[in-house]
């Protein structure tokens, strides 16, 4: 035996505290995992979206281009939907505008209200926009559409984040 021996009070305590500090360690592990796990995971390769859009197929005229992405709620994945308008300009440089209108979040149209031909045109109260994405003075909207950024892989289109004007 050694010459320090342990009295049966320095025993239970320390047996106490090692059983104490595996029992916090056991609750606080899932605590710091839940919020370090975040930044430990791999962040996708891009932040463009593909589309089935192919470039050499945009003309003057907008068009309508859906989308899918996938999208990452904590545990939770669902696959969303997206909408672009898309279209080349006069000096042949393609622009991706968000049909979401800036006055109450309604999606706007091309060229759907008869009476204002070659605009956009927002249903819920009467808002205009030009082909460019710029408000028509007088209407609801109270600034121009979004922009996406976008860039060409492969002949296809991919879509940034919208950004305003």
């Amino acid at each position: 035996m050694s010459k320090n021996r342990v009295s049966r009070r320095q025993f239970l305590n320390y047996t106490l505290t090692g059983v104490g500090g595996f029992m916090a360690a056991g609750m606080l592990m899932p605590m710091v995992r839940f919020a370090v796990d975040p930044v430990l995971q791999a962040k996708g390769e891009s932040d463009f979206i593909p589309t089935k859009q192919k470039i050499d197929e945009i003309t003057t005229e907008p068009t309508r281009v859906d989308y899918t992405f996938e999208q990452v709620d904590a545990w939770y994945t669902s696959e969303e939907s997206g909408t672009a308008w898309v279209y080349k300009d006069d000096k042949g440089e393609i622009v991706a505008l968000s049909p979401v209108c800036k006055h109450l979040g309604c999606v706007v149209n091309w060229d759907s209200d008869k009476s204002n031909p070659d605009h956009f045109y927002c249903p819920c109260h009467g808002g205009l926009y030009k082909k460019d994405g710029m408000n028509v003075p007088g209407t609801p909207p109270i600034a121009p559409l979004d922009v996406f950024s976008f860039k060409e892989v492969d002949g296809f289109l991919y879509l940034g984040k919208a950004e305003p004007r």
